[in-house]
């Protein structure tokens, strides 16, 4: 009885996908300029910089000297328009590029809202120049040789293509194509394989269609790039040391997940044990691990791990139910037939129908509950009601 009650309750385990990565390809662009009237500053008025190829937006604002920066802005084609304070737009033109100046990395921008300009025959003026232009005592900006503005250049490129692909893997991802989405992420894991993002994210599509051994590959190699690389770029998210940590978490879970589907128990064991303790949220890794645990025969372990699942997340209404099938396979009959279970068995039932009335498992926990002759609660409704 015990055994029909329990066998096959333990075989499903949780994904620890979270959520998607915020990817980026660092683009060294800057952008600096001058707003002027008739050839005088004009302060405190919005500039608007839209990219006529992914239309994103930057809203710079003018100071007392009508200057405006800003960094991170990619190369590449801008709408600029002016607007006043009230709202009022002074200055609209459809095209101008984002580029490096011919002696600068810097793009240098000069709007006058009066003069008409020879570009693209709108109002306004603007240019590109290598270093910044206008009042007294203006900082330079640093000189570059040709052929480091050239490299400047090929390597913006390059970040515009990693951001294209990055950009159609998360598309996928979004969607949970996840065929679809492993070209890309081929793509990006071939040119840098050492960044672990690419390389998760390329095993959870590989999890999500069975491709348990290309999966286990793809999480040891971005374990081994989270952990070997020590560098903190404050530029780039993905290097700083609390998110890597939270990353190698979920991927070793996964580990566990795709050695289980291979069945490579112990393998898989190894890895929701680390899991677990790198993962500051470690409830998904004692969850799999309980269950693995459970299903190599070591009930001890599963029990230890079913607890450290519910002290890190007690809402979690599968652990109770794991839990409550456990205790109860420990169960014992006397002569006179009577089931004594140990103690926590109920409680553990219980909890799981307060948490999930109407869940997958409902009917088989209120079985075990009259098995042991242990009252059912009648207090809990089902959702929605």
């Amino acid at each position: 009885m015990k055994k029909n009650l329990i066998c096959a309750m333990l075989s499903v385990l949780l994904f620890a996908l979270g959520a998607l990565p915020a990817w980026s390809q660092t683009v060294s662009a800057q952008v600096e300029g001058t707003v002027t009237e008739s050839g005088k500053p004009l302060p405190n008025v919005k500039v608007v910089l839209t990219n006529k190829g992914t239309g994103k937006v930057f809203n710079l604002k003018t100071d007392k000297s009508g200057k405006f920066t800003a960094v991170g802005v990619p190369y590449g084609s801008y709408e600029v328009e002016v607007i006043s304070s009230s709202g009022e737009k002074l200055f609209h033109q459809k095209e101008t590029q984002v580029a490096p100046g011919e002696t600068s990395a810097a793009s240098v921008m000069k709007i006058d809202i009066n003069e008409t300009s020879s570009n693209n025959g709108q109002s306004g003026q603007t240019g590109q120049s290598g270093q910044t232009q206008g009042q007294s005592g203006q900082q330079q900006q640093p000189k570059y040789t040709k052929e480091q503005i050239e490299e400047i250049k090929k390597q913006n490129e390059k970040a515009q293509n990693t951001n294209a692909l990055i950009q159609q893997a998360m598309n996928a991802l979004n969607a949970k194509n996840w065929q679809e989405a492993q070209a890309p992420l081929l793509q990006l894991v071939a040119n840098d394989p050492n960044n672990w993002q690419y390389q998760s994210a390329l095993g959870d599509t590989y999890l999500n269609t069975g491709q348990f051994e290309q999966a286990a590959d793809a999480y040891q190699k971005g374990i081994q790039a989270a952990e070997s690389n020590t560098t903190v770029d404050p530029k780039n998210p993905a290097t700083d040391p609390a998110k890597k940590k939270v990353g190698e978490g979920k991927m070793l879970t996964n580990l566990g997940n795709a050695y289980l589907k291979l069945h490579k128990n112990k393998e898989a064991v190894d890895a929701y044990t680390k899991a677990a303790s790198l993962d500051p949220n470690p409830g998904t890794a004692f969850f799999n691990l309980c269950a693995t645990q459970y299903n190599t025969g070591n009930v001890e372990g599963a029990l230890a791990a079913c607890d450290k699942a519910i002290a890190a997340d007690p809402n979690k209404a599968d652990a109770y139910f794991i839990k409550g099938s456990l205790l109860i396979a420990s169960s014992t009959t006397d002569k006179e037939g009577k089931i004594t279970a140990p103690p926590g068995t109920a409680d553990a039932l219980n909890k799981y129908l307060e948490l999930q009335p109407d869940g997958a498992h409902a009917a088989d926990v209120k079985q075990m509950l009259a098995y042991i002759g242990s009252k059912v609660e009648t207090t809990y409704k089902k959702k929605g009601k």
